[in-house]
């Protein structure tokens, strides 16, 4: 299983470099964090099946972080989170 994630800012139109990010386990427990690099990306983690979240420091003028939590039920596969981010508001789906 792998998991990766991409932080976009919709509002410059370009990757968000230098995002903290952190990945938990349904109980808060870090399993990993990273920084986004200049493409606005992470990759390589590697959570077991089960409940997990990643925590984005965005530290936007209304959001200070985004939360997305998500299960992962095949540890067989790889797991692609965006985040499309904007001063006032965030969307985010599964990625292939």
């Amino acid at each position: 299983m792998s998991l990766s994630t991409h932080v976009l800012d919709a509002a410059a139109g370009r990757p968000a470099a230098g995002v903290a990010v952190r990945l938990e386990s349904r109980d808060g427990t870090e399993l990993a964090s990273g920084t986004t690099d200049a493409d606005g990306r992470i990759t390589g983690w590697d959570p077991p099946a089960g409940v997990h979240r990643l925590v984005f420091e965005v530290d936007t003028p209304f959001y200070p972080e985004v939360v997305v939590t998500f299960r992962v039920t095949d540890p067989g596969e790889h797991y692609h989170v965006p985040l499309l981010l904007s001063p006032f508001a965030y969307s985010t789906y599964r990625g292939s």
